[in-house]
């Protein structure tokens, strides 16, 4: 079955949501755009997240003594090696495939060392701080190398939640793994983990707790919040990125004590999660927004209702369903947009749906509109194929006509297949059950279901 963004746990049958697990779950033709921050290893609780990250800084510090002992070339080379790891999945490239940085940023890098007397004699605390002296090195790169310093780590890791959730994984070949004790790289280490199943590339996972949008320390916090801007810029001349690094190249004083202040804040340093649901207040103002709205597509109210129906629905489902996309479709010239959610199966409708329909996914088409008709049942009968599974959902503004519920109940005496609307009345049950805490708003979906199956003939 050809499922929608798919997704590592989706494709081996593994009915998890991401809240249930430890890991970030890896799409397969995509990355998750979030990043490794080495600052929530360093303030971690945990004595193993302590050590990785002394693992990280001693390992990058380790440059410094090369480059010392007149073996820039092999720093260089390590430091290329080790800016790129697709095997995470983490930033935001649409093919999972990244570029490696080149011998001239690599310099730059380790000119650090040799520029910057604090770093020669004592090294980095925080290496993420290249961000602020080094052009075109951001938070993918620092992700990147963090995760190439502790990949025999993040290998053990994998391994162990691949067993823990029967994940298959495969020979593989790795480019490259870090060996701390040696410090550094074995090539073409042949390994086990899990893999794409299209392309075969190994696939590694990284613990939730340390992902962020953006490191903790990052250039663009620097520069809103702490460079000194009238000591760098004349009045009326643009703020140039590459004069700050260059500033802040002469005046450690600066960065040293950026550095404290994060240091001293980062209680307030916490991992982002991939989804997070809207608040009570948000959720009460965007069904607002679309009880006000009229049917139809006048100014704009079908793409407005689309819009406001994502944002509200992907919320009110988690944990049970995680959202996928909004997809756009034709059928017989119509536009049609749906909302996909990947079925995680955790209650027993989800699971009912799954085993009695195939429903991997649930797809929910959004119709703005006075009256569902005979013409909408159908493009969304048709559309519910192998692929799909036979239970689709409309979210429109109104119950179905008597005549159109007939329809539906027909629909499902003759070929299986299930179509039920969420009303507006539906949604905000919703919302006041999601403000209430007690109960799902899932439990309203299921609600229309049972009353479905009521009217159907035994």
């Amino acid at each position: 079955m050809e499922l929608f963004r798919p997704r590592l746990t989706d494709y081996h049958g593994i009915h998890k949501s991401q809240s249930d697990l430890d890991f970030a779950i890896q799409f397969f033709d995509e990355d998750i755009p979030l990043y490794i921050d080495p600052f929530l290893l360093w303030k971690s609780p945990s004595q193993q997240d302590q050590a990785l990250h002394t693992a990280i800084t001693n390992s990058f510090n380790h440059l410094n003594f090369l480059v010392k002992k007149n073996r820039e070339d092999d720093a260089v080379e390590t430091l290329i090696n080790l800016s790129e790891c697709s095997e995470v999945g983490l930033g935001l490239s649409k093919t999972r495939k990244g570029v490696k940085i080149g011998a001239k940023q690599a310099n730059e890098i380790l000119s650090l060392f040799k520029d910057i007397p604090e770093y020669s004699q004592f090294g980095f605390t925080h290496f993420e701080i290249i961000q602020l002296y080094v052009s075109g090195i951001s938070k993918d790169r620092i992700s990147d190398i963090a995760c190439n310093y502790i990949k025999s780590f993040l290998i053990d890791y994998t391994v162990e939640q691949c067993e823990l959730n029967n994940i298959p994984i495969e020979g593989v070949i790795l480019d490259s793994v870090y060996n701390y004790q040696k410090n550094s790289l074995d090539f073409n280490q042949k390994l086990y983990l899990p893999v794409n199943p299209v392309t075969k590339e190994p696939i590694i996972f990284t613990p939730k707790r340390w992902l962020r949008f953006n490191p903790w320390i990052n250039f663009e916090d620097y520069f809103k919040s702490h460079c000194p801007r009238d000591e760098i810029f004349n009045p009326e001349e643009p703020e140039e990125r590459v004069k700050v690094l260059n500033f802040n190249r002469e005046n450690y004083g600066v960065i040293e004590e950026y550095v404290k202040y994060k240091d001293k804040n980062s209680k307030d340093c916490k991992n982002d999660p991939l989804f997070s649901q809207i608040p009570v207040l948000s959720a009460k103002r965007k069904l607002n927004e679309i009880l006000k709205l009229g049917t139809g597509k006048e100014d704009g109210a079908d793409m407005k209702y689309e819009d406001l129906s994502a944002d509200l629905l992907a919320s009110l489902f988690y944990p049970h369903l995680d959202f996928a996309q909004t997809q756009s479709r034709t059928d017989s010239g119509r536009h049609i947009r749906d909302l996909i959610f990947y079925n995680n199966r955790d209650v027993d409708f989800l699971d009912e749906i799954f085993t009695d329909y195939d429903n991997r996914q649930l797809v929910i088409e959004m119709k703005n509109v006075n009256k569902i008709d005979r013409d909408h049942i159908n493009q969304l009968n048709r559309y519910l194929q192998a692929n799909i599974g036979r239970f689709g959902v409309f979210l429109t503004r109104n119950p179905l006509p008597k005549a159109m519920f007939t329809n539906t109940i027909n629909l499902w005496s003759s070929q299986r297949k299930c179509i039920i609307a969420i009303t507006d009345e539906d949604l905000k049950l919703m919302v006041d059950v999601y403000e209430s805490k007690q109960r799902a708003p899932i439990e309203v979906l299921k609600k229309k279901y049972i009353e479905f199956r009521r009217a159907c003939p035994s």
